[in-house]
């Protein structure tokens, strides 16, 4: 069964695909759509070049499968952050 999106949807689903932080657990919540139907929207929706870059980079990502990820809950906080946050170069 293929599920018809908004504009909208689509957006938010190609959005959420792209952020390395959200898993495909997340998309298939609000979206009810399993990771191959998220593949085939974006291989649908992006110019090809574009899709073969994010193909490439999720396929070895932990983070887009959350029984992977390194981390239990919340968010991932990088050791260096305190530091890159009270950087002044940052601030202005």
């Amino acid at each position: 069964m293929i599920k018809e999106f908004t504009i909208r949807e689509l957006d938010r689903i190609i959005e959420m695909a792209w952020e390395d932080r959200t898993t495909f657990d997340a998309i298939k919540f609000q979206f009810g759509i399993k990771e191959q139907e998220v593949i085939n929207i974006m291989r649908r929706e992006m110019k090809p070049s574009s899709f073969r870059l994010w193909r490439a980079r999720v396929q070895g990502r932990n983070t887009k499968h959350s029984k992977k990820r390194p981390f239990e809950e919340g968010r991932f906080k990088c050791s260096r952050q305190k530091q890159i946050t009270h950087n002044k170069i940052s601030k202005r």
